[in-house]
């Protein structure tokens, strides 16, 4: 399947370290022809870290897909009804997104942009980064991965020796996903060694 003109929604949240593996990945689909609409919640425009400032992050999105990024509860509610999305993307999924989103909390642009992508029975891909997937967070990763419409982007720990709760998506296996879950399915395994994936 060809991603030529399919519309995207791109959602980042708070997981500042995993930018770097992410914008690769929306350059590709932007090359492949999708049309990509970035979504940040209220934290990735906001704070700055190590890993860059927020808005030089903004910035970069907007460069990459050539649409303004969407900021606001308000400007997310279209991309169900008004502006619909063949697929919603939300990579990387913070543990505190992950939790709301399982729980049909609301409260961010991109919980917003899901939600309303999945009122439309459309497929919400998600790329998990968080420190506690298998602790406190594991019922609403089980959640979600029971949930109809719900993929994953296969993931894996990441640092099982320093962090065993931690578990991270491969994100070079995104686009992969994406277009599994547009014929409505799930990328296999699900299940990988995130930690070896500089050796593959």
């Amino acid at each position: 399947m060809s991603l030529q003109g399919k519309r995207i929604g791109f959602g980042l949240t708070g997981s500042h370290c995993t930018y770097d593996e992410v914008i690769p990945e929306i350059e590709k689909l932007v090359e492949e022809g999708a049309e990509v609409l970035p979504i940040v919640t209220y934290t990735v425009q906001t704070t700055n870290t190590r890993f860059g400032d927020g808005a030089d992050w903004v910035k970069k999105l907007e460069e990459i897909t050539g649409n303004k990024v969407i900021d606001t509860i308000v400007k997310a509610e279209p991309l169900g009804p008004k502006i619909p999305l063949d697929c919603m993307v939300i990579a990387p999924l913070t543990g505190n997104s992950m939790s709301k989103l399982a729980n049909a909390m609301t409260d961010s642009p991109v919980l917003m942009a899901a939600k309303a992508t999945m009122r439309g029975h459309r497929p919400v891909v998600v790329g998990i980064s968080t420190n506690d997937a298998l602790g406190l967070n594991g019922v609403n990763l089980m959640r979600l991965m029971a949930a109809k419409n719900i993929y994953f982007i296969p993931f894996g720990q990441d640092a099982p020796q320093t962090k065993p709760n931690s578990m991270v998506a491969r994100m070079s296996l995104l686009r992969d996903t994406v277009i599994a879950a547009l014929e409505g399915r799930q990328l296999q395994p699900v299940i990988i060694e995130k930690f070896r994936d500089s050796e593959i």
